[in-house]
């Protein structure tokens, strides 16, 4: 059964690596397979299609919520010269390629994911790589794998939280376990940045990356230790930001817009972040807009749910639209970075759609958790060494690493205990897992291409970069989950 489980994903890695297929036709070919496995194989009822078909519509939605004010943003920004400005001060510090994607693809990135998550950095970080020269697909899969590190503890810890509601377990003890996986080889995604990133060119060599995940990495491990999950990505990325921009600063090129003009650019994203972090951290008024839902569901189970005043996307075009007036930017301009946003929503749509059918089919059907409990059957003791890849897979098919906590965190906590092993370790290496596989689900790396324009055959391109860093990591964090058990 698991290996019929596996068979969808399988014709989704093939297409979309061996014949270059774009997501979304790549995806209604997983669907096609999934469904008579689904049907004929675990006994799954097609009554339930329509649900899958309205959970798939609805997540496809809140994700576009991101995407269409993150295009905006990009359009006008464009169009306002806010990226030259922000590539001009960037080189300022360096005009390395390989020290400017450790700045935005790594420190800002992970910054970002820290406050918000859910597509957000990508979303941030890849039209500012694209405007400081790197190819569309390069950066988007620069921003994928500079933030993966981060994802773990991002959206203020929520996909720890998740794992401490369904299991009762000290948030101290999980966070301290998680963080101190990644803090053992969290640099090895600063160095595939720093690879990423030399295709542009550049002198800086893997020291430069090794300095920039010692920086995030330190500090971060020590906020998940003494101080808990909500924090450790928002502030490992600020203070070792910080320091690492403080270490480079004047070794880019001479002159550059002045201080001012800088925060003129920067003025939306400055305050996206100050409206993320108000409404994360201040927890009166993330109470009061989180009690705003819009929620749904029908019967067998099928459901959905949004806040939509704390939702990214509402941040991101609310931090656009305060930026807009505080520079007095005409409506002209707005308009028109509106108008060609959304022209590119539609291709877009269709991928989302199709891979999160295939994702919601194989959850309901029970696809995921055959494939789970296949490999802990065959693998006994040694399932130390995959518990990662299973978390990993988790998010392949959900695109989100809380979903993939809240799915498989139960079913790791089972086998750990069936297996006389640590659980907290167990459920540190899924979230490492649920994490890394970030950068690999295909709706993510739709959502993180259609930010700059890509469509198409070229998502598969960021795949084709993303899955080597995604299948190291994975590995690494399964032998050192197995060494330690």
């Amino acid at each position: 059964m698991a290996l019929a489980a596996l068979l969808p994903i399988l014709v989704i890695l093939a297409l979309m690596l061996g014949a270059r297929w774009a997501a979304g036709p790549a995806g209604l070919a997983g669907l096609a397979v999934a469904l008579p496995v689904a049907l004929l194989g675990f006994g799954w009822d097609a009554a339930g299609l329509p649900g899958v078909a309205a959970e798939a519509g609805f997540t496809a939605l809140t994700i576009l919520w991101i995407v269409f004010p993150a295009l905006m943003l990009h359009e006008a920004q464009m169009a306002g010269g806010g990226t030259a400005t922000i590539r001009a001060a960037i080189a300022r510090l360096s005009d390395d390629p390989r020290i400017m994607a450790l700045l935005v693809a790594w420190f800002f990135a992970l910054f970002a994911e820290g406050a918000a998550g859910f597509g957000t950095p990508v979303a941030l970080a890849a039209p500012i790589l694209v405007a400081l020269g790197f190819p569309p697909a390069r950066a988007v899969a620069l921003a994928l794998v500079g933030h993966a590190v981060g994802v773990s503890f991002g959206a203020v810890g929520t996909p720890v939280a998740a794992q401490v509601a369904l299991t009762g377990l000290d948030p101290l003890a999980l966070s301290a376990a998680t963080a101190g996986l990644h803090a053992a080889i969290g640099w090895t995604m600063a160095l595939a940045v720093h690879r990423l990133a030399s295709a542009q060119g550049g002198v800086a060599g893997p020291a430069w990356a090794l300095a920039a995940g010692f920086a995030f990495l330190l500090p971060a491990t020590l906020i998940a230790v003494f101080v808990g999950p909500e924090l450790p990505t928002l502030g490992g990325a600020l203070l070792g930001g910080v320091g690492f921009a403080l270490w480079v600063r004047g070794r880019g090129a001479a002159g550059g817009p002045g201080a001012r003009e800088v925060l003129g650019a920067a003025l939306p994203y400055l305050l996206l972040l100050a409206l993320i972090l108000a409404t994360r951290l201040i927890a009166p008024l993330g109470e009061a807009l989180r009690g705003v839902t819009l929620a749904w569901s029908l019967p067998g189970g099928f459901a959905g749910s949004v806040q939509p005043l704390y939702h990214p996307g509402t941040m991101l075009l609310l931090g656009l639209l305060l930026a807009a007036a505080l520079r007095r930017t005409p409506p002209a301009v707005l308009a028109g970075a509106a108008g060609r946003a959304a022209a590119r929503l539609p291709s877009v749509l269709l991928a989302l759609v199709a891979m999160l059918a295939l994702a919601r089919l194989m959850v309901h059907a029970g696809l995921i958790e055959a494939l789970a409990e296949g490999a802990s059957l065959a693998l006994g003791g040694a399932w130390p060494a995959l518990a990662p890849a299973a978390g990993a897979l988790g998010t392949f098919v959900t695109g989100s690493a809380t979903a993939s906590n809240i799915l498989l965190t139960e079913f790791q906590r089972a086998t750990a205990e069936t297996l006389g092993l640590s659980v907290p370790l167990m459920l540190a290496g899924q979230g490492v897992g649920a994490a890394i596989g970030n950068i690999i689900c295909p709706h993510n790396i739709v959502a993180g291409a259609a930010t700059v324009g890509l469509v198409g055959r070229q998502a598969s391109e960021v795949l084709r970069a993303t899955l080597p860093a995604a299948l190291l990591y994975a590995a690494l964090a399964g032998a050192l989950l197995l060494a330690l058990a």
